[in-house]
């Protein structure tokens, strides 16, 4: 575990709730210039690509959180710190997330790795070195995916606020304390459920007003929906806390102590993988790290290109 790299959150940001709904309510990241792609999956399905381009050889991947999307804060904030070190860019939305519906009843989760698989070879033919970065379930979603994929084009990555383990995390975020997150999460997931049962058959939704935790959700529609027998079979096929050791490129995994959503099983002691960094430090809550500075930089971009850095060089 490394702990040389310290987040000091500014004033008036005092505790993990607020370091982690501030940068949600607050911040703004002005970048224009991003172009959409949309590609076709295997099973006649789509996902929508955002690129931000300056001709560069190297690429970053960024993949948002739960009911996140790709102009997000936080995943344009990632995007223009590499961009303006000389990086290409890629955004990208899991399926129902870019503000139009799938056409599969399949939406995403937390181990949805062939999705990623295809936006990475998609883009592996245009560029000599490949980053990843994931926030939450987008980092699960990463770790997992280059756990089971060795010979994966992507040369490193760096994640943030990551669930290891799915099961706890879920059971923490469901305390009494975190209701307010949970609950939004829930309102969200729900609406999408609602919607997409009215555009295609194959969703009951006479009995989605009595679930009332994300496992309930998860039980109900996420694992039978992806070929899980229920929630408890889907967190434990899919938490990266299972894949860690099967890494082959330099892995970065930073989760604040304070972070509201993550179970102790996020702070693994050792995961017997020289390539896995884990950097568990005391404050920055979940998907936060603000900084008050002048150039808008917040610390979870500055440690993610100061690792791709010293992969790549400057």
């Amino acid at each position: 575990m490394e702990v040389g790299h310290v987040y000091r959150p500014p004033f008036p940001l005092i505790n993990g709730h607020i370091e982690t709904i501030y940068p949600a309510l607050f911040r703004r990241v002005k970048l224009k210039g991003f172009q959409r792609e949309r590609i076709k999956t295997p099973d006649n399905d789509f996902l929508d690509l955002d690129w931000l381009t300056r001709g560069a050889d190297k690429l970053v991947i960024v993949s948002h959180g739960l009911e996140g999307n790709s102009q997000r804060a936080y995943m344009k904030g990632m995007a223009k710190v590499f961009y303006d070190a000389g990086y290409d860019a890629l955004l990208w939305n899991y399926r129902g997330c870019s503000e139009e519906m799938n056409y599969q009843l399949q939406f995403y989760h937390s181990g949805a790795t062939d999705d990623l698989d295809l936006v990475v070879k998609h883009a592996a033919t245009k560029y000599r070195s490949i980053f990843m970065v994931g926030f939450s379930l987008g980092g699960n979603l990463t770790l997992k995916y280059l756990g089971e994929k060795p010979d994966t084009a992507v040369r490193g990555a760096a994640v943030f606020s990551v669930p290891l383990n799915l099961r706890t995390s879920c059971e923490k975020i469901s305390e009494p304390a975190n209701f307010l997150y949970a609950n939004r999460f829930l309102v969200s997931l729900k609406k999408k459920i609602v919607t997409k049962s009215k555009l295609m058959k194959g969703l009951d939704t006479k009995d989605i007003d009595e679930l009332f935790t994300l496992y309930d959700f998860d039980d109900r529609y996420t694992a039978p929906l992806h070929g899980f027998k229920d929630a408890t079979a889907y967190y434990e096929a899919c938490s990266a806390i299972h894949f860690l050791k099967e890494i082959r490129v330099p892995a970065l995994i930073v989760n604040a102590l304070n972070d509201p959503f993550l179970s102790s099983d996020c702070y693994p002691k050792d995961v017997s993988n020289p390539n896995v960094h884990l950097e568990f430090i005391e404050r920055g809550g979940h998907v936060g790290f603000a900084q008050f500075n002048q150039n808008g930089l917040y610390w979870s971009e500055w440690r993610a290109l100061n690792f791709a850095q010293q992969l790549f060089g400057r």
